[in-house]
């Protein structure tokens, strides 16, 4: 991008809550610019900053609706948060990191007795910065960027990947991935957006199965069937991909009561893939290329599967579990490299990151927060070392549009 385009995409990103500016603002900064070209590079880059400290508060310049760029990109405020809505209307996003999608979750009985756990999604809709309800899809993973998410359909497993644009809300493509039986019921991006890793499974692990009967609460219900047989690594630009073979381990099969659905995810720097597991270490580490495990990465040995955060963008921390005692509700976040604790902040479970000193995670009410009080929470962001709570959302609820309690997925800006 030259100056030119700088000086004029800032005027208009920038541009907020404020006062209307006289027509042709960015036009005549950027002729005086031209007029001045010969003055030193340091000149240039003095008035090219003052431009841009002088367009903050002024509105977004009017492009005759002919502006395409996403919501999340007109809108750049450090926090953006909506603590009157549950489930969230409008976009959510705090430091790097925004709300790209949440789901709810119902178990729908089927004809034979089976029972199948269906997802509907509200996703971020760039063009109006809101959620749009959809319950078209079975699975939907978010792009870094939040320009494009990645969809399975409805019926799982299936066998190719949709690229669904955030804005126009149309498949720009489709990737087909076959390898035998069964197919994709998985999706998880790349920390960079090139490569999506896609779980396979023989059977749909959101099924319950009649014929596979577990015991709950004195009462036989329909239970799972572990079925997964590998992952696809897959490159978006070309479609191009390879599929390993990692079925699920004996000793996952042998626990007892184990998980249908173990999705492999992308390392916190994206060099390897990984599966949470019911079984010591909890976490199984993979090639991309072979398929071939190996040993946890250091960077990675305090991270704990059941925190959803895992490490700051800069590595040098981790989100730890709930560190409360008493009445108190609070998190531990540790030391990457030790796995000791170095602080506490006040939250009930830690969800995403929003920078290097700043989590979002799960608020909880501490007059309320006990028993069933426990779900009565709320996204917030908290700041390392200080104790300040910024709330993001309301406290989470059912509603008409979403009959059950939502699940957040975030993605960075």
């Amino acid at each position: 991008m030259n100056l030119d385009e700088l000086v004029r995409d800032s005027l208009r990103e920038q541009a907020q809550d404020a006062p209307s500016v006289p027509p042709g603002l960015a036009d005549r900064v950027l002729a005086l610019r031209r007029r001045r070209r010969n003055r030193t590079i340091a000149v240039v880059a003095v008035a090219t900053a003052a431009v841009v400290a002088v367009a903050v508060g002024v509105p977004m310049l009017n492009s005759g609706g002919q502006d395409v760029r996403p919501a999340s990109r007109m809108n750049r405020s450090d926090i953006i948060g909506h603590p009157d809505q549950s489930p969230p209307e409008s976009l959510i996003a705090a430091g790097d990191t925004a709300l790209g999608a949440f789901y709810v979750t119902k178990n729908v009985k089927q004809p034979n007795g089976d029972t199948i756990l269906t997802r509907t999604y509200g996703l971020l809709n760039q063009k109006t910065g809101t959620y749009r309800k959809t319950d078209k899809w079975g699975f939907v993973a978010v792009a870094p960027g939040l320009r494009t998410a990645a969809v399975l359909g409805r019926q799982l497993p299936t066998g190719r990947i949709g690229l669904l644009d955030l804005t126009t809300g149309k498949i720009t493509r489709w990737i087909e991935v076959g390898h035998g039986p069964g197919g994709l019921a998985g999706l998880a991006f790349s920390p960079d957006g090139k490569k999506l890793v896609a779980t396979t499974y023989a059977k749909n692990p959101d099924r319950s199965f009649a014929d596979h009967p577990v015991n709950l609460n004195g009462k036989e219900v329909p239970g799972p069937v572990l079925s997964r047989n590998g992952y696809a690594v897959v490159d978006i630009a070309t479609g191009d991909y390879s599929w390993l073979k990692v079925p699920i381990s004996k000793e996952e099969r042998d626990f007892g009561f184990g998980n249908s659905r173990e999705d492999f995810a992308f390392s916190a720097d994206g060099s390897l893939v990984y599966v949470n597991t019911m079984t010591k270490p909890y976490r199984e580490f993979y090639g991309l290329e072979d398929g071939v495990k190996v040993p946890v990465p250091a960077s990675e040995k305090y991270r704990l599967p059941s925190v959803e955060a895992g490490l700051s963008p800069n590595g040098k921390l981790v989100a730890g579990d709930f560190a409360g005692s008493g009445d108190e509700i609070a998190a531990a976040v540790n030391d990457a490299k030790t796995g000791k604790r170095v602080a506490k902040v006040p939250a009930q479970q830690l969800l995403a990151w929003a920078d290097d000193k700043r989590l979002i995670g799960w608020g909880c009410d501490p007059k309320k927060c006990s028993g069933t009080g426990e779900f009565h929470n709320q996204l917030i962001l908290v700041t390392i070392g200080t104790g300040r709570v910024v709330p993001l959302s309301g406290f989470r609820k059912a509603s008409d549009d979403y009959p059950g309690r939502w699940v957040p997925l975030f993605s960075s800006r």
